[in-house]
């Protein structure tokens, strides 16, 4: 039975708890799904979260609209991604690729999210290019006023669920002033005329990834996402959101990886007697329960900081991504380690563990640019 003892923290209200209880029930009987067909598992999940109401979080209720609750968020992800790293993955993207409509959309723009949020429309976040990733404001692509819209051309690539999208938001250089400055975002149909998908990215864990070429592409002026030169707030705004729970579903990981540690050695003997009797097997286990707790308060710390108002939670958001991931690494390490032969088996669970949490240190900020995040905001509060 895993651990739900963390549920009880302060940070929570009895909705979150139900939530929590409900959503663990639904995964065991839906999840995981057949990864045969990623593209096609991907729309599946989508379609299955949306239709059962697990997408709702994920975006404005523009009938009833209010704040995302990141701590909802979070919880949603550790625990889709305790029982499948892909059906994780197609929650958040829901998500994150929406992020910019529910924060700073208008109304007709929003109009995506009722589609979005019952899984009728998948929805990507197109920020990356070739020479600039975790370096945003050196994004190259262009956006050029013409007449009654703008004019695209650039590309844009390891844009997750490129491929299978129905809507990208783009972020590109307008030129209002040099730097992030200069940057605004649009929304982007796929069908959009000169949108090709250039390149299928493979990555060691699969998720639908592409490379991204926009040639001439001509948007009207109503797909500007707020003003011309928001782009780069835009977007930090939204990684604000969500790379919380970007360490919530390393969290999952890693509590998935302690489970199947803490039951391979009470099962498996070694010498005449069960594992768990080693020393060294149970100070293996204290260090990654030590992780899993450590990262949980760091993870929902910035989440229940974030629902009570914060203006914005960098500090705390970058410090719960780098902790949860790095430590969620070791932690499925440990794991593989102590399952020995089996840990590296393919289709192993702690060996798609391993696989699945390598990105995580790298997408939305990698792990060395969250310490420059971090010290800067630390040096600047001093």
């Amino acid at each position: 039975m895993p651990d739900r003892s963390f549920l009880n923290w302060p940070f929570f209200e009895d909705r979150h708890r139900e939530l929590a209880e409900q959503l663990d029930a639904w995964c065991t009987k839906n999840l995981p799904v057949d990864h045969h067909d990623v593209d096609a598992a991907c729309r599946d999940l989508v379609a299955m979260l949306g239709n059962d109401g697990w997408l709702k979080p994920t975006a404005v209720d523009t009938d009833n609209p209010g704040p995302l609750d990141v701590r909802t968020l979070c919880i949603t992800r550790e625990t889709l991604a305790r029982h499948d790293g892909l059906a994780d993955f197609a929650f958040a993207m829901q998500g994150l690729g929406t992020g910019a409509l529910s924060l700073f959309g208008t109304r007709s723009q929003q109009d995506w999210l009722a589609r979005t949020r019952a899984g009728r429309a998948i929805s990507a976040f197109a920020l990356s290019e070739p020479r600039s990733g975790s370096d945003v404001a050196n994004m190259e692509m262009t956006a050029v006023g013409d007449g009654d819209g703008y004019v695209l051309n650039g590309e844009k690539t390891w844009i997750s669920n490129g491929g299978i999208a129905d809507l990208y938001i783009v972020f590109a250089r307008t030129g209002e002033a040099p730097g992030a400055k200069g940057l605004s975002a649009f929304i982007v149909p796929a069908e959009t005329k000169g949108l090709t998908i250039a390149e299928r990215l493979e990555v060691i864990a699969p998720h639908p990834l592409a490379r991204l070429a926009f040639d001439g592409v001509r948007v009207p002026a109503s797909a500007l996402i707020g003003k011309p030169g928001d782009g780069f707030r835009i977007a930090m705004s939204v990684l604000d959101v969500f790379r919380s729970t970007v360490g919530a579903a390393a969290l999952g990981f890693a509590r998935r990886a302690l489970d199947e540690s803490i039951k391979r050695v009470a099962e498996r003997k070694l010498f005449g007697a069960p594992m768990a009797e080693l020393q060294m097997v149970q100070g293996h286990i204290a260090d990654m329960a030590l992780d899993v707790d450590a990262a949980a308060l760091l993870v929902y710390r910035a989440a229940w900081t974030k629902d009570m108002g914060a203006a914005r939670v960098t500090r705390e958001a970058a410090m719960a991504k780098l902790f949860a991931t790095d430590k969620a690494q070791e932690v499925i390490d440990k794991a593989v380690q102590m399952h020995g032969g089996d840990g590296v088996r393919k289709g192993h669970i702690v060996e798609s563990l391993y696989r699945e949490i390598r990105a995580l240190r790298i997408y939305e900020g990698a792990s060395d640019v969250q310490k420059v995040v971090i010290a800067r905001q630390v040096m600047g509060a001093a």
